[in-house]
C-alpha cells in the first residue's frame, strides 16, 4: 500500500483551531456550527481571539465560558496588552481561571483605531513579555505567544523580533503560533533560526484559508504577511466565483500543510474564521478523523 502524501514520519499530527467571538445572532450560529462540526477532531486546544484594544472582552469570555461548559475542547483565550491597566488585565486573567481556563494566548495587541502606532497603556503591562509574567505570577497557565515568520510589520529587523521572541519565552510561555503565511520555505527558516537560537519551544505554523482572497490580502497588509504573485494570479478574475474560490482555497491549503509535513512540522494552528468545511477537509487528509460521539450545542 502506498503512503499517503501527507504522511510523515515522526510524532503523530497535533491540530489546534482558532475562532472569533460572534457579533450577531446569525455569526453565533455560524460558530457553534463550525465547533460542532470540528470539536469531534479532538484539537490539542481552541483559541479565541480578543479584539482591537479589548474591544471583543465581554464577547470573548462569553464564548470561552461556553466552550468550556459545553464541549470537551480545551479553550486559549487570547489575551492583550493594549487599553487596560494591569490591574483590569490582571481581573481577566483570575476570570477566565475560575471558569476553568487554563491556557492563554498573550498578545500585544492593535490598537482601537486601525492602522495607529502601538501606544502601550500608562499603568498597563509594556510588552508581551510583561504579560505573560503577569499571567504566570497569577496562576499556573499554559501560554502561547505569537511570532512572525517574516518579521512583524513594526518590528525595526528580524533580530530584534528574536530578542523579543526570546524573552517571551524567558518569561514563561511555551510554545509560539506563527502568523499566517504563504511561502512554505519561511516557516522552517524561521523555526531553524529559532532552534540556532537556543530557543526550545514548538514552533506551529498558523495557516490561513484564502477562500475570500480580498479580505486575505487585506489582513496580509496589516501584519506584514506577504502575497506570492502566483497566490493573486490563481484568484483573478473569481472575485464572483465563490464555488470556484472554495475549491483553490482547499487546494491551495493542502499543499501547504503537505510541504509542511515534508519539513517536519507536525502541529498546525488553523485560523478557521468561524467555518469548518476547509479545515475539516484538510484534518481529514492529515489522518484526524472525528470520534463518533457528536458535541451537541
Amino acid at each position: 500500500m502506498s503512503k499517503s502524501p501527507f504522511a510523515a514520519e515522526g510524532k503523530p499530527v497535533s491540530v489546534s483551531f482558532e475562532f472569533f467571538p460572534p457579533k450577531t445572532p446569525e455569526m453565533e450560529s455560524q460558530l457553534w456550527s463550525a465547533v460542532e462540526r470540528l470539536a469531534p477532531l479532538r484539537p490539542a486546544f481552541v483559541s479565541v481571539t480578543y479584539g482591537a484594544g479589548g474591544s471583543t472582552r465581554g464577547r470573548t469570555h462569553a464564548t470561552v465560558k461556553r466552550i468550556v461548559e459545553e464541549t470537551p475542547l480545551k479553550p486559549a483565550a487570547h489575551l492583550t496588552c493594549v487599553g487596560a491597566s494591569r490591574g483590569e488585565i490582571d481581573e481577566v486573567i483570575r476570570d477566565y481561571w475560575d471558569a476553568g481556563v487554563r491556557h492563554i494566548v498573550a498578545l500585544r495587541g492593535d490598537m482601537p483605531e486601525l492602522g495607529a502606532a502601538y501606544c502601550a497603556h500608562s499603568e498597563g503591562y509594556q510588552s508581551t513579555a510583561e504579560l505573560v509574567a503577569g499571567i504566570r505570577a497569577i496562576a499556573d497557565f499554559e501560554v502561547s505567544f505569537a511570532a512572525y515568520p517574516e518579521k512583524h510589520p513594526n518590528s525595526a529587523s528580524v533580530d530584534l523580533d528574536f530578542e523579543i521572541l526570546k524573552k517571551k519565552v524567558d518569561a514563561g510561555a511555551s510554545r509560539a503560533i506563527t502568523q499566517f503565511v504563504f511561502d512554505n520555505g519561511a516557516f522552517p527558516r524561521f523555526r531553524d533560526r529559532v532552534v540556532a537560537a537556543g530557543i526550545n519551544v514548538p514552533i506551529v505554523p498558523g495557516l490561513m484559508p484564502t477562500t475570500n482572497f480580498k479580505g486575505t490580502s487585506r489582513m496580509a497588509g496589516r501584519c506584514g504577511a506577504s502575497i506570492p504573485d502566483w497566490l493573486r494570479e490563481l484568484y483573478d478574475g473569481l472575485e464572483d466565483d465563490v464555488p470556484s474560490r472554495k475549491l483553490i482555497a482547499g487546494a491551495v491549503l493542502a499543499e501547504q500543510v503537505r510541504e509542511l509535513r515534508k519539513e517536519g512540522f507536525d502541529q498546525f494552528h488553523f485560523y478557521t474564521l468561524n467555518q469548518s468545511e476547509l479545515t475539516f477537509a484538510v484534518c481529514d487528509l492529515l489522518g484526524i478523523k472525528p470520534l463518533k460521539e457528536a458535541v451537541n450545542l
